[in-house]
């Protein structure tokens, strides 16, 4: 039997967001739907850039309980994952509490809900100003009032980028 690794997503690899499509590419590997899941703990979700892209702040106990998808995905899924979301460099794959909140079938648990442990991608080092940004407790593309909806990276200009300045280094994406 293989291995499964269960990952928690609150941004654009949601259903409905514009990468959900990586996450049933079977090219990338497997990613099945456990249910819709919260945050146990508060937590910063905020939006950044011109682009309307979604960062999970490192700092529990502020913010709000995020509200997203759990997935049991296969390393091969896990690897990819990792690699779409900059890891290590940019954002830090981290164990989080996430109570689950439907099953597969979207059905409410009710009170049969339960915790699980899941990978998250938290934005670790960050300029202080983020943290200052509105928090979210559902994330969409469609964007929040003053920031444009999301653009995928090959929309975006590759001569401007997207420049995050993290402490003393400077990552780039494109």
């Amino acid at each position: 039997m293989m291995s499964m690794i269960r990952v928690f997503v609150y941004g654009t690899l949601k259903r409905g967001q514009p990468n959900y499509h990586y996450m049933v590419n079977t090219d990338n590997g497997v990613a099945r739907f456990v249910g819709k899941a919260r945050t146990v703990d508060r937590w910063p979700l905020v939006v950044a850039s011109k682009y309307n892209i979604p960062f999970l702040l490192d700092l529990r106990g502020q913010g709000e309980h995020v509200e997203g998808e759990i997935y049991d995905v296969d390393q091969k899924m896990a690897d990819f994952l990792d690699d779409f979301e900059s890891h290590p460099s940019l954002y830090q794959n981290t164990t989080l509490a996430i109570e689950q909140l439907t099953n597969e079938e979207d059905q409410d648990l009710g009170d049969g809900k339960v915790t699980h442990q899941c990978s998250v991608y938290l934005l670790k080092q960050f300029k202080p100003h983020l943290a200052q940004l509105p928090c979210l407790s559902n994330y969409s593309s469609q964007g929040v009032p003053g920031v444009n909806a999301y653009m995928e990276r090959y929309l975006r200009d590759p001569q401007e980028g997207l420049d995050f300045v993290i402490g003393e280094v400077r990552f780039r994406d494109n």
